[in-house]
């Protein structure tokens, strides 16, 4: 006996090719958030040790000058870091890393929740993307904004969808209601 299958409807198919988007917006978020709990591992690893002469070290290791311009910056980090409050930099951490999460199991799952805070915490960025922009043009500044814009774009395309949908099915059973 051969199997057959029902070729799907526009309607499935769209839903098939939705849901297979959001699940790569959910492991582009989990990958954010893993490689952030990866940050702060080595960051951990990173106050048990005298930064500023990592950063000395490296300088010279390399040759660099210390004038020029990464050097300069690789020394502000260190600086910055060790007088940074560790703990409301843990918290802050620990809540994007927590959102990451959030954002990814809710849209791997398909729901509304998911959608509206994936595309609320990505428009937040939206602002300083764009002023980064302005600023600092670079093609990775570029393809962020664009990435970002395009995810945020989408997603409330399918809250709007999502609305239209529910307000649609809503208008046909509060007219079969009057009908009865």
């Amino acid at each position: 006996m051969k199997a057959t299958t029902k070729p799907m409807t526009n309607n499935e198919c769209n839903g098939s090719e939705q849901h297979k988007t959001l699940r790569v917006i959910a492991v582009f978020e989990a990958t954010k958030g893993v490689l952030a709990i990866l940050l702060v591992i080595g960051l951990i690893e990173l106050m048990h040790h005298d930064i500023r002469l990592i950063v000395h070290n490296i300088i010279g290791h390399y040759g660099l000058n210390a004038n020029n311009r990464f050097p300069t910056l690789l020394e502000h980090g260190a600086d910055v870091f060790y007088d940074a409050n560790k703990l409301s930099w843990f918290t802050l951490a620990v809540a994007y890393i927590s959102v990451r999460f959030l954002e990814a199991y809710g849209l791997w799952h398909n729901t509304i929740w998911g959608e509206s805070l994936t595309a609320f915490s990505g428009g937040i960025y939206l602002p300083f993307e764009v002023s980064h922009m302005l600023h600092s043009p670079s093609w990775s500044s570029v393809l962020v904004l664009i990435g970002n814009t395009l995810m945020v774009v989408y997603l409330v395309g399918q809250l709007w969808q999502r609305t239209i949908s529910q307000t649609s099915i809503s208008n046909v059973k509060s007219n079969k209601n009057d009908a009865d």
